[in-house]
This record gives C-alpha cells, structure tokens and sequence, in this order.
C-alpha cells in the first residue's frame, strides 16, 4: 500500500529552498544540506518555506 503523499521542504547546497514531494526526497542526496517536514499539504510547505526565508534559514529560489 502506498503511503500518502506528504510534503518536504528541502535547503540545497546553493542555500535556496524548494518543496518537494515524499517521492522526491532521499537520504543519499548530497545536495540537501537541511530539510523540513513533512507536511500534509503542499500549501503548508509554501507558508512554512515564507517563514524560513524570512528569518534568512533559505534564500528564496
């Protein structure tokens, strides 16, 4: 049974943010130095990910 689908917001090596899907994301990603989540909706990645940039966590992308 597949799992539902959730949402991550991921910081790359480059220092911006993006929100990527459960099926996106991996633990042998060298590039994603830090990641948030999961979250339900893509939606609340987004505010999530405006909150990060403006406390200067992400750079917008």
């Amino acid at each position: 049974m597949k799992e539902p689908q959730t949402w991550y917001i991921v910081k790359r090596s480059a220092g911006n943010c993006e929100i990527v899907s459960n099926d996106e994301i991996g633990d042998d990603n060298p590039e994603i130095i830090e990641h948030w989540g999961p979250y339900s909706s893509q939606q609340e990645a987004i505010a999530r990910r405006v909150g990060l940039i403006r406390t200067g966590k992400c750079q917008p992308v």
